[in-house]
């Protein structure tokens, strides 16, 4: 996931490609380092991304994902 602007993400979640871009850091599976994976809840909810932000809850998209995952 692509960071556009300086968000406040912590530095330990970014992943600085070159001198221009910078991306969420993934775990080896590909997930979202900054989720918590017990609660499934995201640990930097107040500073996440403006992608995740625009993620909108209620959606389809949202409940097929949650719906994957059983929560």
């Amino acid at each position: 996931m692509l960071l556009i602007t300086e968000t406040g993400v912590p530095d330990h979640f970014i992943q600085h490609q070159d001198d221009s871009v910078s991306t969420m850091l993934r775990l080896d599976d590909g997930w979202c380092a900054a989720l918590d994976r017990t609660s499934m809840r995201c640990t930097i909810y107040e500073l996440r991304p403006l992608i995740c932000r625009e993620f909108e809850m209620s959606s389809d998209e949202c409940i097929d994902e949650r719906d994957a995952y059983g929560l």
